[in-house]
């Protein structure tokens, strides 16, 4: 829906109020203040009695919000994986509908095979593996991942080195970012398929993807640079180009290491700020990982750059701060120490990581957002009022309108976007708490659609919950 010349003056209006600076004293105090600026002795700022200004001699600092904002991009996102089809057994039609029916796995079927097989009677041990793999693709279809991935580990026990069964049983541990895991089938597959073999291809590409997930480039570049010779595919060219590019920037990078991150950082970058970085970004590991009800099984990797660098590496638009696209990016070139600001930014991208991965992926933007905004601290204080008057106007777009990437959009539109879905998203803690919100993660991980998700664990669809959203900021901000 286009926005009316009214609703264009009130997005204004938000974004101002979103975008404020907060000056801090030397005495610890802090002003929250729009249009700072200043000169040799004096900060200025607006209030609403007009400007005033403080000596530069007791202000230790001025932290900037200059609508500079972190973006998830595909965090922790499924890698774009499919599995090769599996050359079914004689009668595999004939075995599905036994081990499936009645839209339920016959586990007392598959018991009496596998008992049979095992005794030396006259079942194989294929048929055996064709009906496992049939119930992990009925649960595959269910959203049930992990029984899915017991399916395919009793299948291996009966066929041990089907290609097929390893490579999907790979992806879907790739699909859980269990990186590491997703190496031991795929080691397996290469060692029963040769170069010739039209299957070689996408092992090396799933390799890629496994050790990209686990933060080692060097064998992620090798390992597409061999798929692209096999079979050049576009995917694939697309992330060997990145992760080279990645490559040459990081290549005189410092590191740093700790139970949950692998950490880079650029030459001239303080060691003390990488340490105080890795601190703070384990207490919040801590902290996000306790109210999401979830466990990231991977080391989480960060790329600490200067602002030139990463402009040339993600160029993403001038409003984005930070970036999450399976790795955390963020610039901090001129700091040497763990600022407010830098702790809220770290935060965000963190959240992204856990909501990325606890939903395969399949999080929208409004609800990655959103959701990263209110771990920060974040809340609607300052925005409700020009948020109220824009759905006043019935000029609300729809969340839906929000669930793709938010890359493309203005300032102005990513400053209305990112205080929408933190409205959205404190309605439904206010109403539910943080449990709804992980409930939700969890269903949007194997529901069709995040509507879907929605009407099963919050009982609303998209209305009501602008609906829902409009009345909490009416009845919590406005006296």
């Amino acid at each position: 829906m286009p926005f009316s010349v009214r609703a264009a003056v009130l997005i204004f209006i938000l974004v101002s109020s979103v975008g404020a600076d907060t000056i801090v004293l030397k005495d610890g105090r802090r002003i929250v203040a729009e249009k700072v600026t200043e000169t040799a002795d004096r900060v200025a700022y607006q209030t609403p009695s007009g400007e005033l200004s403080l000596p530069k001699s007791i202000v230790a600092r001025i932290e900037r919000d200059d609508f500079t904002y972190s973006a998830a991009s595909r965090a922790g996102s499924e890698p774009p994986a499919s599995t090769p089809q599996i050359e079914p057994v004689r009668g595999y039609e004939y075995i599905v509908r036994l081990t499936i029916h009645d839209n339920a796995i016959d586990f007392g079927y598959l018991a009496r095979l596998e008992s049979e097989a095992r005794s030396g009677g006259t079942i194989p041990v294929e048929r055996v593996a064709a009906a496992r793999h049939a119930a992990a693709q009925f649960l595959i279809a269910k959203g049930d991942t992990d029984d899915a991935i017991n399916q395919y580990r009793q299948a291996l026990i009966f066929a041990p080195d089907n290609v097929g069964l390893l490579l999907n049983l790979a992806v879907l541990y790739l699909h859980e970012s269990q990186f590491t895991a997703a190496l031991d089938p795929l080691e397996h597959a290469r060692h029963m398929t040769p170069d010739s073999s039209p299957t070689a291809a996408d092992v090396a590409k799933l390799m890629g993807w496994a050790y990209s997930g686990a933060n080692k480039m060097d064998l992620a570049i090798e390992e597409w640079k061999h798929a692209e010779r096999l079979r050049p595919e576009a995917e694939v060219e697309g992330a060997l180009q990145k992760a080279e590019r990645d490559k040459s920037e990081e290549e005189d990078y410092r590191e740093g290491e700790t139970a949950h991150f692998s950490l880079k950082y650029y030459g001239g970058a303080a060691p003390q700020l990488a340490s105080g970085i890795l601190r703070a970004l384990e207490a919040d590991f801590s902290d996000i990982e306790s109210q999401l009800d979830y466990t990231p099984p991977e080391q989480i990797g960060v790329i600490l750059y200067t602002g030139q660098a990463f402009a040339d590496i993600t160029h993403a638009p001038g409003w984005v701060g930070a970036l999450n696209d399976g790795r955390i990016r963020i610039p901090v070139q001129g700091l040497s120490s763990v600022t407010p600001e830098l702790a809220r930014v770290l935060k965000h991208e963190l959240t992204h990581s856990f909501v990325g991965q606890k939903s395969h992926g399949r999080a929208p933007t409004w609800l990655q957002e959103g959701v990263a905004q209110w771990m920060e601290g974040r809340r609607s204080s300052g925005a409700s009022s020009a948020l109220l008057d824009i759905a006043g106007q019935n000029q609300m777009p729809s969340l839906g309108a929000l669930e793709g990437s938010w890359l493309s959009l203005s300032g102005s539109s990513a400053a209305f976007a990112y205080a929408w879905s933190l409205a959205a998203v404190e309605s439904i803690v206010q109403s539910g708490g943080i449990t709804d919100i992980s409930r939700l993660l969890d269903r949007i991980a194997t529901s069709p659609s995040t509507e879907a998700a929605l009407r099963e664990i919050l009982r609303c669809d998209y209305a009501d919950l602008q609906q829902q959203t409009v009345d909490y900021l009416r009845h919590t901000y406005v006296r």
